[in-house]
């Protein structure tokens, strides 16, 4: 008997073969090559600001004897991010919103992300990895309040809980749907959700930690300015992912952010060199730097709304203010936020973000703004920055003094002993040098 043959069923499959390389060309359509080639390269040159340019930058900063406990700290915080990172950071910073405060876990440990995932249009695992890079630099950024004198295991447990308290559901707040965006916030690259949070927390740990021994009565002089200054420069390129990997595609708008992020460096630089100069006769390196590093926090939250004339003003703003915030933070009220971060980072961060509000004003054509958020005026516009800074602010350091309490109590106090901060925190944490010579 011959068998029975089914025409319309062998149409139909006739048909889905057809229609395969179609539907395959529909889905890689979603994607686009060019956004994604530049966010993979983004996130490879976010994560280089961390290690090692973070690391080198400070790492050099500190005397001999610390410097392996700062490249150390830098590194586990790194690490140990990406895990967190994975198993509930992406979710509770950029899962679907059950509420404006936070994303829930429903993506926890990356549940519902596959390879076919797209966010807008790049695949969703490449912008998760580029934000990825965001939550480990922002807490590596702290380490320069409390290096030198703080345990290892305090500081794992500390920067830990931070960013799982503080910095995932700040990103959602801002980045992630939640109430600071739905208000109309400005912040392109991270000022509120890095700058700030970061300074603020910094300027908490080295109230609470107290100063090192010896702080303004005996020599702190960085140990390797070469060092440093090779962490710069890392910094610097590595900024250009930060701010223009921001814009999320390879267009105009990630070329103006990358431009004026060096801009606005570069003005930071020559600004803090100028007020040594005629305050001390002579520039320092280490002004050079700090005041490059000023420049870059300050445009990062306007980086995607002001132009070129307008990164000058940043960039000038950032080294002046962010040079007399350190002079006076550390020789008038003698907080030992060892390596500035408040004074550079959340100052940097604070009138970054202000700036973004006064001048995306499309009015101020000189500045190339994008124009103001829909409905917005001025005045309503530098309130919502300034809901922003004082929300970000606020909560970080509410949540930082708390969480020091906590970890103090877990490990019997988060600062070494006086002896042990003399020898130094290569050998008493690690059980290793830094330099064998």
């Amino acid at each position: 008997m011959m068998p029975r043959k089914f025409p319309l069923a062998k149409s139909f499959f006739a048909l889905i073969l057809i229609l395969i390389p179609s539907l395959a060309s529909a889905q890689s359509a979603e994607v686009s090559g060019a956004n994604t080639s530049w966010i993979l390269t983004s996130t490879a040159l976010v994560l280089f600001m961390t290690l090692p340019g973070l690391s080198l930058f400070y790492g050099g900063l500190v005397r001999t004897k610390n410097v392996l406990s700062v490249l150390m700290q830098c590194f586990a915080i790194a690490v140990v991010i990406s895990v967190l990172w994975l198993l509930v950071g992406y979710s509770i910073a950029f899962g679907p919103s059950e509420s404006a405060y936070w994303g829930g876990l429903s993506k926890a440990l990356f549940n519902g992300v596959v390879v076919d995932s797209v966010s807008g249009d790049i695949p969703e695992t490449v912008f998760a990895s580029f934000q990825m890079t965001f939550a480990i630099i922002t807490p590596a950024l702290i380490v320069g309040a409390f290096v030198e004198r703080i345990k290892f295991s305090a500081m794992l447990i500390f920067c830990s809980l931070w960013t799982l308290i503080v910095y995932f559901p700040v990103a959602n707040w801002v980045w992630g749907g939640g109430w600071l965006g739905q208000m109309g916030l400005i912040d392109f690259a991270g000022g509120t959700v890095v700058h700030v949070t970061a300074g603020v927390s910094a300027l908490v740990t080295a109230l609470v930690l107290g100063q090192r021994n010896g702080f303004l009565t005996a020599p702190m002089m960085p140990h390797n300015l070469t060092m440093s200054f090779i962490g710069a420069g890392m910094l610097w390129v590595g900024w250009f992912g930060f701010n223009a990997g921001s814009a999320l595609a390879a267009d105009g708008s990630a070329g103006m952010a990358m431009f004026v992020t060096h801009i606005s460096a570069s003005v930071g630089a020559i600004t803090w060199m100028i007020i040594e100069w005629i305050k001390y006769g002579k520039p320092s390196g280490l002004g050079a730097i700090t005041g490059m590093v000023a420049g870059l926090a300050t445009i990062t939250p306007a980086s995607g709304s002001v132009g070129p004339a307008g990164a000058l003003l940043v960039g000038a703003s950032g080294g002046i203010i962010c040079y007399f915030a350190t002079t006076y933070f550390k020789t008038k009220l003698r907080i030992d936020d060892s390596l500035d971060v408040f004074p550079v980072h959340g100052v940097g961060g604070i009138v970054g973000t202000l700036l973004a509000g006064i001048l995306v004003s499309a009015n101020l054509g000189i500045f190339s703004g994008n124009g103001f958020a829909e409905g917005m005026t001025m005045g309503s516009q530098v309130m919502v920055q300034a809901i922003g800074i004082l929300a970000t602010g606020t909560y970080s350091a509410l949540v930082t003094f708390g969480l020091l309490k906590f970890v103090g109590i877990l490990t019997s106090g988060i600062r070494v002993s006086a002896e042990q901060e003399q020898v130094g925190l290569d050998i008493t944490e690690h059980d290793e040098k830094g330099y064998s010579m």
